[in-house]
């Protein structure tokens, strides 16, 4: 038998169509590059199953094509990114009165390009043309970027009806923030929540009251010390469900779990929480606005440890400034992932109409220590929040040493950027200082050395203890 028995001979006759008996094991790139150009192009349909050339029925068992089809999904979602829209399903067909099955996998053309292949760690992107799978051109990588770039995950259309019963807890959390107030269906349609024909749009999906998809999905974990690697997990939860729901579970495992103090004044007592209320609320309201919801496989996480509360989500910023770690969270900028996401968020009144929230964190810190300072990290696949515990009196040790853009330092010494570097985060005393160059402690270093980098403010000397301590002028001195 042959695939034109049993499959569409308008598929037959696309060059949009490829064939495997099976799927190698031994070269995965290999037909991995077939997906990875099917959704770069204009889709197509691999069938598995069926020989190569010939389009002869090969077939596989039912308990054979199951496993055939869970190995593809697995290698999928290990090395594509971000994941393609498929639909794997079956092809049920008799040979000699045996029941057989094929696999087909129908791909989309992505909306979000340029999908990567990245097998051994080496990223690759390719190209569906003609029957065939090449490397992408540079011309093609920056023609889908360019498109891409008007592309957003909530703000393409779905399959789904609308209908207003299906959102009572979006319409619950609106009434909350908005107590004399109304969630309108007017003004739902006018921000783009479903189209005129009633269809929701993906992002509006993930408010329906019983949305338990992939798209939401939370992990929220403690540790019982500082780090992940060495620590043992006191508990780990995890949650999926609509957008509202994931707010509030976040919000109520974090309040549960953290700890609370009391600081005496001169004649009350002041309740100390390990995370203001304010900022915890905007840092799970923020990873839930900016989180890529194309990137399957993944969650937000929250990560609770003896000394801060790290909230992670996929995605770095969206076309915004690249970024390592920094303090300074009143300035970074980056543009709205999620226009239809955020727009809901805004008009339920949990988030700025401009920016990113953190001048509400920034505040809710103000009076903290350079120890109990928040900060933001971020790479090319996520960025994380992390809000120290003000209860816990250390604060958070950052002795790494950072990379720096100094200005020219009038008679200056071999010595002035590590110096900058060394006292970036943490001040110093002279004798640590020292002690990090392999110098030693003198009179002539302490003046000559130290003391021109005070008196031209590139160093701010502090009392501290009884001792003089430095640390670095941010204002002058700048992470890179």
């Amino acid at each position: 038998m042959y695939l034109e028995n049993v499959a569409d001979v308008e598929i037959l006759e696309s060059a949009n169509m490829e064939c495997k008996a099976r799927l190698n094991r031994e070269d995965i790139e290999g037909w991995l590059k077939t997906i990875a150009g099917f959704s770069n192009a204009q889709g197509g349909s691999l069938f598995i199953g069926v020989e190569d050339k010939s389009n002869k029925l090969i077939g596989f068992s039912r308990k054979d094509a199951d496993n055939e089809r869970i190995f593809f999904n697995n290698q999928v979602n290990e090395h594509i990114f971000p994941r393609p829209t498929l639909k794997i399903s079956f092809v049920r067909y008799e040979n000699n009165e045996k029941e057989l099955f094929l696999i087909r996998v129908d791909v989309s053309e992505s909306p979000v390009k340029p999908i990567v292949l990245k097998f051994k760690n080496v990223p690759s992107i390719y190209m569906r043309r003609d029957g065939f799978t090449n490397g992408a051109t540079y011309e093609e990588i920056i023609s889908m970027s360019i498109k891409s770039q008007k592309s957003q995950f909530d703000t393409l259309d779905s399959d789904i009806v609308y209908e207003r019963k299906n959102f009572s807890k979006l319409m619950d959390f609106f009434k909350i923030h908005n107590p004399t107030s109304d969630f309108t269906d007017k003004a739902l349609q006018s921000m783009g929540f479903f189209t005129n024909e009633n269809k929701l749009k993906n992002g509006a999906v993930l408010f329906c009251d019983d949305y338990d998809g992939e798209k939401t999905k939370v992990q929220c974990s403690v540790f019982s010390g500082l780090t992940k690697g060495s620590e043992r997990i006191v508990t780990i939860n995890r949650f999926a469900g609509c957008v509202t729901d994931s707010i509030n579970f976040m919000l109520e495992f974090v309040n549960l779990r953290m700890n609370h103090s009391m600081i005496k004044l001169a004649d009350s007592r002041e309740n100390v929480d390990a995370y203001p209320e304010r900022a915890l609320f905007e840092g799970i309201i923020n990873a839930i606005a900016h989180r890529d919801y194309f990137l399957d496989g993944t969650q937000i996480q929250i990560d609770m440890f003896k000394d801060r509360l790290e909230i992670s989500s996929p995605g770095s910023f969206y076309q915004g400034e690249k970024i390592g770690k920094t303090y300074d969270l009143s300035n970074i900028i980056s543009k709205r992932r999620n226009e239809l996401i955020c727009a809901v968020l805004v008009k339920c009144n949990v988030m700025e109409a401009a920016g990113t929230g953190f001048d509400k964190i920034i505040q809710e810190y103000e009076s903290a220590d350079e120890a109990h300072k928040p900060f933001i990290y971020a790479t090319s696949d996520h960025f994380t929040l992390v809000l120290p515990d003000l209860t816990y009196s250390e604060g958070i040790k950052d002795d790494s040493i950072p990379q720096i853009e100094v200005p020219p330092i009038s008679n200056g010494s071999v010595h002035d950027e590590k110096i900058l570097s060394f006292c970036y985060r943490n001040s110093k005393k002279s004798s640590e200082i020292a002690s990090f160059l392999g110098l030693s402690d003198s009179s002539y270093f302490r003046k000559s050395i130290i003391e021109n980098l005070v008196e031209q403010n590139y160093l701010v000397k502090e009392k501290k203890s009884g001792a003089s301590v430095y640390k670095t002028n941010r204002n002058l001195v700048k992470l890179l």
